[in-house]
C-alpha cells in the first residue's frame, strides 16, 4: 500500500495525515463550485451542481461539510427556488451547530415571506419554523400570522402546520399568541385543504397540552364530514382522526354519521380506510340500535379484505388489526375465513398473523376446511411456522369441542410422520387437550410412549412427563418410564425437574408399590441437590405432604382442577376497549396499551354521554363481576377482613407442632427419612404489614368536550 508523503527540505520523507488533507481538500474544491461560473453562467447550473453534491455529503452524515455555511448563507439570495431548496435544506440540518452564522440568513427568510411567489413564501416559513434556535422561534411568531391570512391556501396550508411546530419549540409563546385563536378561525375557511391542515395542526397540539381542552360539537363533526370528499387522502385522515374527540349525545346522530362516513371505507389508501374503521367501531358504542350496528359491522368485512392485496406490510397491519376488531366485534369476517387461507409466498410474519385469525373465525361448519389447511401447513418447510400450525389443531381440538376428536386424528396422523419437532409440538397440544377433557382420549397415550426417544425439547419432556404422571394408574410401566427422565434429573432445565417431582409423586399416590422407591431419592434431589428456590420449595411442600395424611395428599395433588379454555389469550377488557380506539395505529401491532409504546400519548378512554351504551362495553362484565365478589358475604356490604397477628402466630405454631409429631412416623414408614432432623430447616412464614393492590385497568384522568361548548366554531381553548 502507497501513502501520500512529501519531501522536506531537509531530506527527510514526512507523511502527511491523509483524511484530513482529503477532507479539506473535498471542502475547498465545494467551495470553488460553488463560487464559480460567475455571469456566463444564467441558469446557476454549477452552483446547482456544487450543492447537490454538498446535501449528498450532508445527508451521509459528513460534519465537515458545515464549513461552507458562509458560502451557502451567499448563495440564499440567489431567485432561484431549486437552489433556495438546497439552501434551506443545508440552514435546517446545521443551524444548531452554528446558530451565530445562521443568524445571518435569518433577514433573507424574512425577506422571503414577502415574495410574489407563494411557493417561496411557504418554503421560507417552512424553513423557519424547522429550526430550534430561540431566535429564529421568536422571530417565525409574527409572519405566521400574517401568513395565516395569505391569500394562497398552499401558504395558509403550511402556516397552520407552523403553529404546531412552535408549539413544540416554545409552548408558552404560542399560548401568549393569538396563533391558536387564528387556526381556530381557519376552520370556517373555504379551501378544504386548509380546514384540514388546522384541524391536523390543532389535534396535535391538543395531544401534548394539558392545558388545552377539544370541544367538539355535532355541528362541527357534521360539517368536517361535508368537506372529506374534497381534502386530500391525508387531509381525511386528518378529520377523520378529529372526529374521534367528538361525543355523541344522541344514538341517532352517531348512527348519521357513521353511515356518511361509510363511503371512505372504499379509498384507495389504507390509512383512509384504517382511520374510518377505527371512527365507525368508536361511534357504534353510541349506537343503541343492534340491527343497525350488525350492518354496519358487514361493511367493515370488505374494507379489511381489501387491504390484504396490497403488499406484506400493509397486509400485517390488516392483519394485526383484524385480531383486535374480532375480540370486539365477532360478527366482522364471520364469513370470510378462506381470505386468510396463507399463500406460498407470504412472508412469516402474515402467516403467522393469518394463522391466528384462522383459529378465532373457526366454527363447527368449517373445521372440516379449517384442519385440511393446517394439514398442508403442517408439511411446509419453515419449522416455526409448521409448529405454529400444530399448535392451532391443538387450540382448536380445545375451542370446538365437537371436533376435538377431528383434531386428534389429525394429530396422530402428524405424529406418524416421526418428523422430531412435529412431534414435540404435537405432545405439548395433547397434554392441554387432556387437561380439557380429562378421562376422554387415554387411547391415544400409547402413541404417545412409542416416541419418547424424539423429546429433547423442556417443553415437550415436561408434556409427555405430565401425562406419565397424570395417568400413571392406565400406564402400565409409568415406573419404568420415569425412571428414564430421571436418569438426567440433575441436568434437566428446571421445567423438567418441577414436572419430573409432581409425576413421581403422582405415581406415588395412585401406585404405592412402584412409586415408594423413586419418592425418597426425587424428594432428596429436589430439596438437597438443587440451588432452585421452586424446586425446593415444592419438594419441602410434597414432603411435609406425604408425610402427614396420604389420603390429603390424594385430594390436593390428585383432585379435580378447572379444565383450560381456548379464551386465556384474548386481551383485558379494559386494553381491548382502548384499543379499540386506536386501530389503524402502532400499537395495536403489539397489541399494547397506547402508552406502553408511546409513553407522551395521551390515552383514549370512552367519555360517557346519554348515548353511551354502557351494557355493551368489554369492561361491563368485569364491572358486575367486581361488584358481585364485593359484596359476597354480607348482603351489599363489603366483607373487611382485619389482619390479626395474634391468631395467624397461634396457627403456625399449632402447625409445626402437629408435622414436629406426625413428621418422623410418616416418613420411617415411607423410608424417606434418612437421619436428618425434619425437612431441611423449619418453615418460615412472611407476615407482611398489608399491601397495594395495583389495577392496571384504573381509569386515568382525561378531558371531556363538554356539550353546548364550541358553538363559534372554536375547537381548542385556553
Amino acid at each position: 500500500m502507497f501513502f501520500p508523503h512529501y519531501v522536506s527540505p531537509t531530506g527527510v520523507t514526512t507523511f502527511a495525515p491523509a483524511y484530513n488533507r482529503s477532507t479539506q481538500g473535498k471542502v475547498a474544491e465545494l467551495r470553488i463550485e460553488l463560487n464559480s461560473g460567475g455571469k456566463k453562467d444564467k441558469n446557476y447550473a454549477a452552483k446547482k451542481i456544487a450543492l447537490k453534491k454538498i446535501v449528498a455529503n450532508m445527508t451521509m452524515s459528513n460534519n465537515d461539510m458545515v464549513a461552507l455555511f458562509p458560502d451557502i448563507v451567499a448563495c440564499m439570495e440567489i431567485h432561484s427556488l431549486e437552489i433556495k431548496k438546497m439552501c434551506f435544506l443545508f440552514l435546517v440540518n446545521y443551524a444548531r451547530l452554528k446558530p451565530d452564522v445562521a443568524l445571518q440568513a435569518l433577514p433573507i427568510l424574512q425577506q422571503d415571506m414577502t415574495d410574489s411567489n407563494p411557493l417561496v413564501r411557504a418554503l421560507a416559513l417552512r424553513t423557519m419554523s424547522y429550526i430550534h434556535v430561540k431566535e429564529f422561534v421568536e422571530a417565525t411568531v409574527p409572519p405566521t400570522k400574517h401568513l395565516l391570512r395569505d391569500a394562497d391556501p398552499y401558504v395558509r396550508k403550511t402556516a397552520a402546520f407552523c403553529v404546531a411546530k412552535l408549539y413544540d419549540h416554545d409552548r408558552g409563546l404560542v399560548e401568549q399568541s393569538n396563533l391558536i385563536d387564528l387556526l381556530n378561525q381557519m376552520l370556517r375557511d373555504d379551501n378544504p385543504t386548509v380546514v384540514a391542515s388546522a384541524l391536523a395542526s390543532l389535534m396535535d397540539i391538543w395531544e401534548r397540552s394539558e392545558a388545552i381542552k377539544l370541544t367538539i360539537d355535532y355541528g362541527n363533526a357534521s360539517k368536517m364530514v361535508q368537506i372529506l370528499p374534497d381534502c386530500s387522502e391525508w387531509g381525511q385522515t386528518y378529520i377523520l382522526e378529529a372526529l374521534m374527540s367528538y361525543v355523541p349525545q344522541d344514538p341517532a346522530e352517531a348512527l348519521l354519521l357513521a353511515e356518511r362516513i361509510s363511503p371512505r371505507l372504499s379509498h384507495s389508501n389504507s390509512a383512509v380506510v384504517l382511520t374510518c374503521i377505527r371512527v365507525i367501531l368508536y361511534l357504534m358504542n353510541y349506537i343503541a340500535d343492534t340491527k343497525q350496528i350488525s350492518i354496519l359491522c358487514r361493511k367493515l368485512s370488505p374494507p379489511l379484505v381489501t387491504l390484504l392485496a396490497k403488499g406484506p406490510e400493509v397486509q400485517y397491519l390488516a392483519l394485526r388489526n383484524a385480531l383486535l376488531i374480532l375480540q370486539k366485534r365477532p360478527e366482522v369476517l364471520r364469513n370470510d375465513i378462506r381470505v386468510f387461507f396463507c399463500k406460498y409466498n407470504d412472508p412469516i410474519y402474515v402467516k403467522v398473523t393469518k394463522l391466528e385469525l384462522i383459529f378465532m373465525l373457526a366454527t363447527e361448519k368449517n373445521i372440516e376446511e379449517v384442519l385440511t389447511e393446517l394439514r398442508e401447513y403442517a408439511t411446509e418447510i419453515d419449522v416455526h411456522f409448521v409448529r405454529k400450525s400444530v399448535r392451532a389443531i391443538g387450540k382448536l381440538a380445545i375451542k370446538i369441542e365437537s371436533a376435538a376428536r377431528r383434531c386428534i386424528n389429525t394429530l396422530l396422523e402428524l405424529v406418524a410422520t416421526k418428523v422430531t419437532y412435529i412431534v414435540q409440538e404435537a405432545t405439548v397440544v395433547i397434554r392441554n387437550i387432556f387437561r380439557k377433557y380429562p378421562n376422554q382420549y387415554e387411547s391415544i397415550i400409547s402413541t404417545l410412549c412409542e416416541n419418547l426417544d424424539s423429546l429433547d425439547e423442556p417443553e415437550a419432556k415436561a408434556a409427555m412427563i405430565w401425562v406419565i404422571g397424570e395417568y400413571a394408574s392406565r400406564i402400565e410401566n409409568s415406573d419404568v418410564l420415569l425412571e428414564d427422565f430421571l436418569f438426567s434429573f440433575a441436568d434437566e432445565a428446571v421445567e423438567v425437574q418441577l414436572a419430573l417431582l409432581t409425576a413421581t409423586v403422582k405415581l406415588f399416590i395412585q401406585r404405592p408399590t412402584k412409586g415408594q422407591e423413586l419418592v425418597p431419592k426425587v424428594l432428596k434431589w429436589a430439596t438437597e441437590d438443587t440451588d432452585n428456590p421452586d424446586l425446593r420449595d415444592r419438594g419441602y411442600m410434597y414432603w411435609r405432604l406425604l408425610s402427614s395424611d396420604m389420603a390429603t395428599a390424594k385430594l390436593i395433588v390428585m383432585g379435580e382442577k378447572p379444565p383450560i379454555t381456548a379464551e386465556s389469550e384474548k386481551l383485558d377488557p379494559a386494553t381491548l376497549e382502548e384499543m379499540c380506539l386506536n386501530v389503524g395505529t402502532l400499537a395495536t401491532v403489539y397489541l399494547k396499551p397506547v402508552q406502553q409504546v408511546f409513553r407522551s400519548a395521551r390515552p383514549r378512554r370512552l367519555i360517557d354521554s346519554p348515548a353511551l351504551q354502557k351494557h355493551n362495553l368489554p369492561t361491563a362484565n368485569r364491572l358486575d363481576a367486581q361488584k358481585s365478589l364485593s359484596a359476597f358475604g354480607n348482603g351489599a356490604q363489603p366483607v373487611m377482613s382485619p389482619r390479626r397477628n395474634g391468631d395467624l402466630d397461634a396457627a403456625v405454631d399449632a402447625a409445626d407442632e402437629f408435622f414436629a409429631g406426625v413428621g418422623s412416623q410418616g416418613m420411617a414408614s415411607m423410608g424417606i427419612n434418612g437421619g436428618d432432623d425434619g425437612f431441611g430447616g423449619s418453615p418460615t412464614v412472611g407476615r407482611g404489614d398489608g399491601g397495594y393492590v395495583v389495577n392496571q385497568n384504573a381509569p386515568q384522568q382525561f378531558y371531556q368536550p363538554h356539550a353546548g361548548q364550541g358553538t363559534n366554531g372554536d375547537l381548542l381553548m385556553l
